[in-house]
Parts: C-alpha cells; structure tokens; sequence
C-alpha cells in the first residue's frame, strides 16, 4: 500500500481539520431555542415602527384633518332631509342630515354593529340600520335600540359661502 495516498493534505493544526462532519447538522435544543427567540426578536424589532404608528393613531395624537370635501349647497338640503357621500375616502359611506335652519350633521353610515348600511327616516325622525333593527340617536350618534354598543363616527362639517363640507373625522371618545 502506498503511504503517500493516505497523508492528510494540510497540517494538522489547520482550523478546519476540527469539524465533525458526522454531527455538522445536528441542531439540539438548546441551539433550537437561541434560533427561535432570535427570530422573534427580530420579528418584533421590525415591527417597531408600525406599533409606533398604531399607538399615535389609537392615542388620538395623529389629529388629521382631510382637504374640505363639498357634500352639498344650503339650498339644496330642505330642513330634515339627508344626503349621502362619501368621506373621507372614496368607499367610506357617510350621511349627512339637516335638522334646522343652521344644524347639519354627519356621520358615517356603516352601522358600529356589522358595518351594514344606516338610513336616514325623515317621518320618523331615526336613524336605522336595518340588518338587526339598530337605531342611532341623529343628534349625537349614539346607538339607542339594537345590538350596536358603539356610536357612529361623527364628521365634523362646515358650511361656507352657501355650501356644506366635511372637515374631518371625530375620534371615538371612550
């Protein structure tokens, strides 16, 4: 036999002759846990920032007011009656009521129950959702009947040079 085609090709002390080839994959529990609480460390560092935004936006600090959007003009909404748009987004349902000669308001149609459209009932002088028979309070948006626990989003509107516009949208008060 030839001893030269045995002879280990590097000296001995090189770093890599010290690798267990037989066991290089092995992961055991407690290498397991370092590379899971490492990854849900880096989970939750990188979601830092939107935790950041949510926390702005619940705590009310991100009061943000929309470009005025025109609902209607003044001698376009007899006293009583309501109208429909959109606000502040294109698919964001809203409804706004005239109750006197000076006092508009507006709310945002998606019912707080099940988000199923709320309706204007001039005769009756209520606000119903009616997928569950809610009923909404129109002065302040408070839920009076039904299953809704939660009043409707208020959205504050202004009336200039003949016309109404939404401004923005009132946060919830708990």
């Amino acid at each position: 036999m030839n001893d030269k085609n045995n002879k280990i090709p590097f000296n001995e002390d090189n770093y890599t002759h010290n690798i267990d080839r037989n066991n290089e994959r092995r992961l055991d529990r407690r290498g397991f846990m370092k590379t899971l609480v490492g990854a849900a460390g880096v989970f939750a560092i990188s979601s830092l920032p939107w935790g950041a935004v949510a926390a702005k936006e619940l705590m009310g600090l991100g009061d943000k007011e929309y470009p005025h959007k025109k609902i209607t003009d003044v001698k376009a909404i007899p006293i009583g009656n309501a109208v429909d748009f959109k606000f502040p987004g294109e698919h964001d349902d809203a409804i706004l009521i005239r109750l006197s000669e000076d006092k508009y308001v507006a709310y945002q149609s998606a019912c707080t129950h099940l988000r199923c459209p709320v309706f204007w009932e001039k005769e009756k002088g209520e606000m119903i959702c009616p997928c569950h028979h809610g009923k909404f309070d129109v002065n302040t948006g408070a839920p009076t009947a039904g299953p809704p626990r939660r009043p409707l989003p208020e959205i504050q509107v202004q009336v200039e040079n003949g016309a109404v516009y939404a401004v923005r949208v009132k946060r919830y008060e708990v």
